[in-house]
């Protein structure tokens, strides 16, 4: 009776065994991914210690004299985005959609995400943000669905603002965009938010919201 339990007795042991290896651990609290350095405890990469999700540490502004892109208006940047002008190609002039033109770019790989908040400017005529950002929006995805305008204010100019999914064909997968359209006084300015995919495009929000909060004229 003993010597046929036993082996019963070895295959449990050896069951039990291989389960407690293959049981996940959990991270530690505050733990980082180390391909991205984006912060898994709730917090955007670059926001200070202890800041709710959402927050996000300033790191300077963009926009007036002496600044990396001079622009109509002023606003600030989160902590590690990296501004610069774009330059107007000496072969195919400059990249224009609508009636705005690509005039500088902040890279948010500095801060652990892949993507840019573009800034494109248009003439000081426009009067009608809703209708630049159709515009401009016609042009920048072709493919698009889930698309909702909302009329809002930044910085005391009237504005509009839309998110989208880009369906286009050559993306690996559909991805949120978003973009708002406001007229200062020195110029139309559309402020683009796409970023490698979705997951992306919501971890760059924050500073978006940072730029969108702090807009004001120079």
């Amino acid at each position: 009776m003993g010597a046929r339990a036993l082996p019963a007795a070895l295959l449990l042991g050896v069951v039990t065994g291989c389960a407690a290896e293959q049981e996940p651990k959990e991270p530690a609290a505050g733990a980082k991914s180390t391909a991205t350095g984006k912060s898994t405890a709730g917090a955007p990469a670059g926001a200070p210690a202890g800041s709710p999700a959402g927050a996000v540490a300033k790191g300077g502004s963009i926009g007036g004299k002496g600044s990396a892109c001079v622009l109509p208006v002023a606003f600030d940047l989160a902590s590690g985005w990296s501004p610069e002008a774009v330059r107007i190609d000496a072969e195919f002039g400059a990249l224009k959609h609508g009636p705005v033109t690509l005039v500088c770019e902040i890279d948010a790989k500095p801060a652990g995400n892949i993507g840019y908040l573009r800034v494109w400017t248009g003439g000081a005529g426009a009067t009608d943000p809703r209708a630049a950002l159709e515009a401009f929006v016609a042009e920048e995805s072709k493919s698009k669905k889930d698309v909702a305008y909302t009329k809002t204010t930044v910085g005391g100019f009237a504005a509009a603002e839309v998110t989208y999914l880009n369906t286009d064909e050559f993306l690996d997968a559909p991805k949120k965009e978003r973009a708002l359209a406001f007229a200062a006084p020195r110029g139309l300015v559309v402020l683009h938010l796409g970023g490698m995919d979705s997951e992306e495009h919501e971890q760059m929000l924050p500073a978006y919201e940072l730029a969108k909060k702090s807009v004001h004229g120079v």
